[in-house]
């Protein structure tokens, strides 16, 4: 992967990969579970589900090596054990569910998913003949080898007694002098048999960030297909991406350039694009959001945000409010009915109901050492190009002139004006033009002394 973050981290559809690989084995509930972890585990175990059981291979010696960590892990009374790669995560739970009804059913010593390729690249290949069915690595075949369509899916069960008394006679007489997993497989004491997987998609693995890109669509298209027959619409699926979690109600359309991340929940019948990112937010039935970002903040119902707006962390917008054109808010209640529709900061505020904001009003919430908070109250209109200096409160139903410095609080009811008096030069423009003519003709004499 060319990554410092190990491998099964990285993440699908705002998931690690590894937990993706895990839902697999929902199907079957297993007795237990253990997640072989590389010299990396400390990294991994506090992104595994809580109580998950790990085994450690401190030194990787290959997929065999890792099995039989694995199953000492196990209880001693499990019988069949289910070996996956941590990094195919398309897998789907019915083709676990169907090989380990398949392998038990036939009472083989092992059984194993296959898949068929145009192209079989890096991956193990299948060889079918009189002895049965083995696996040479890509690296280790030769030019027939390599020609064979049929690919270890890294997908297998096993009887566990056969199983471990194969492993241990595993050897290392490869290229990468490593201890092979499906090397057992012409070992191991028992019938062995093979299953194709209908689907080859669902076993694609992740050795690089382009086969990462490639699940990542896989995923997304299957995420998008739940919320379509849902009731989403969705003129341009493939424009939309959705994080594994997150909800929408029915009715609700998204537009090409819809990111939704986290734990986000969309209301039904809302309007969301083009060009929007909501993140870890909720957002009310029937809202409207056009080209805003919006993360970890709360819409209401009814709202209009955008476009061009920024809803930074801790932003609450009651029902019917507005947040328009190049509007940032952070850390701020705007109330029921209430508008700030364009060019404006409201930053560490609580800003009651019915009031509107005037165009370029920013509360200056910062005084080089701490934050400080401003309050407006209800039905309150405030004039353009205002700020308000923090901390102040602004009473109901006052008002404030356009292009007032507020640094104190305004009653309720009132007009709060803070600017200079305008004063008006008859005749100025004139006289400034006289002037600077003496001036060039002075300077032009000059010259030509």
């Amino acid at each position: 992967m060319k990554s410092r973050l190990p491998k099964v981290l990285h993440p699908l559809a705002g998931r690690p990969m590894i937990l993706w690989a895990l839902d697999a084995l929902g199907g079957i509930a297993p007795e237990g579970v253990v997640v072989v972890l590389g010299p990396e585990g400390d990294e991994v175990r506090p992104a595994l589900p809580e109580g998950m059981r790990t085994g450690l291979q401190e030194v990787r010696d290959g997929t065999g090596g890792a099995t039989r960590i694995g199953i000492a892990e196990l209880d001693p009374s499990v019988e069949t054990v289910v070996v996956m790669c941590g990094d195919t995560p398309l897998v789907d739970p019915a083709l676990v569910d169907a090989l380990v009804a398949d392998h038990q059913r036939s009472g083989r010593a092992a059984t194993m998913v296959t898949a068929i390729l145009d192209d079989g690249g890096s991956y193990g290949r299948v060889i079918r003949d009189h002895r049965g069915v083995s696996v040479v690595e890509a690296r280790d075949a030769d030019h027939d080898q390599l020609a064979v369509r049929e690919i270890n899916a890294g997908l297998f069960a096993f009887d566990r007694a056969a199983l471990a008394t194969a492993l241990e006679g595993l050897g290392t007489d490869n290229s990468q002098g490593e201890l092979y997993l499906p090397d057992v497989l012409p070992i191991i004491e028992g019938e062995v048999g093979a299953m194709v997987a209908p689907d080859a998609t669902v076993v694609q693995g992740i050795n690089t960030r382009a086969d990462l890109a490639g699940c990542e669509a896989v995923i997304q298209q299957r995420l998008r297909h739940e919320l379509m027959v849902s009731g989403v619409t969705m003129p341009d699926p493939s424009r939309v991406l959705v994080d594994a979690g997150v909800t929408v109600g029915q009715d609700t359309t998204l537009w090409p350039g819809t990111v939704l991340k986290g734990a986000t929940a969309i209301g039904g019948g809302c309007e969301i694009g083009p060009d929007v990112l909501v993140a870890d937010s909720v957002v009310g039935d029937g809202s409207v959001l056009v080209s805003a970002h919006v993360l970890a903040s709360t819409v209401g119902k009814g709202c209009t945000v955008g476009p061009f707006a920024y809803l930074r962390p801790g932003v609450t917008m009651e029902d019917g409010s507005k947040a328009g054109t190049y509007v940032e808010m952070k850390n701020t209640r705007l109330g029921e009915r209430s508008k700030v529709p364009h060019l404006s900061y409201m930053g560490d505020a609580d800003i009651g109901s019915d009031t509107n904001i005037g165009a370029g009003n920013i509360t200056a919430n910062y005084d080089g050492f701490r934050k400080h908070s401003t309050t407006v109250g209800s039905g309150v209109k405030t004039g353009s190009d205002c700020v308000l200096v923090a901390p102040v409160t602004i009473g109901d139903k006052a008002m404030t002139g356009a292009g007032s410095i507020i640094t104190g609080d305004v009653p309720e009811g009132a007009l709060g004006i803070a600017r200079a008096r305008q004063e008006n030069i008859e005749g100025f423009t004139a006289k400034a033009e006289a002037r600077a003519k003496r001036a060039k003709d002075k300077d032009s004499e000059a010259g030509e002394k």
